[in-house]
């Protein structure tokens, strides 16, 4: 159903790029000597590009980012360790590899908040300003689904 919503809206805008006929008619207010073809090759001016805005890494959104996304990543620690010690079962493939003792659970949560901080960076440095703050905010949801759905199947 996305893919035919996704059509039939980008069919719509092809519909509206048609030229119309009369325009390609010359109007009669055009001299002759307007008419001569253009150059193949024509001297343009350089445009200036639109400046980015550049800031700190750890400014203070960031910092609040990350404080909040290893806030939500600690919580899911507890939550999950506290579930698995219990007899519950991780459903994170990944996180499963490393649930088996809380050192390795622990591991597993610090190694995902220093690779939110590490692809962030990545993102700064390459002036993807809004992708790097886009990471924190993802992993923040991602961490607090995760420990709403542990906590509601308790």
């Amino acid at each position: 159903m996305a893919i035919l919503f996704a059509v039939l809206g980008l069919a719509g805008s092809a519909w509206g790029q048609q030229v119309s006929l009369a325009l390609l008619q010359p109007p009669s207010s055009i001299t002759p000597s307007a008419m001569e073809p253009m150059p193949i090759v024509a001297a343009v001016q350089p445009s200036t590009l639109p400046e980015t805005t550049n800031h700190r890494f750890w400014d203070r959104q960031n910092s609040v980012l990350f404080a909040t996304s290893a806030a939500f990543s600690t919580a899911d620690f507890y939550v999950t360790r506290a579930n698995l010690q219990s007899g519950g079962k991780e459903l994170n493939p990944i996180t499963g590899m490393f649930g088996r003792s809380t050192a390795g659970l622990a591991m597993n949560f610090v190694g995902e908040s220093v690779g939110v901080v590490g692809v962030s960076y990545i993102f700064h440095k390459t002036g993807h300003h809004k992708l790097e703050r886009a990471v924190s905010m993802l992993n923040i949801g991602a961490s607090a689904s995760a420990v709403t759905f542990d906590l509601a199947h308790r």
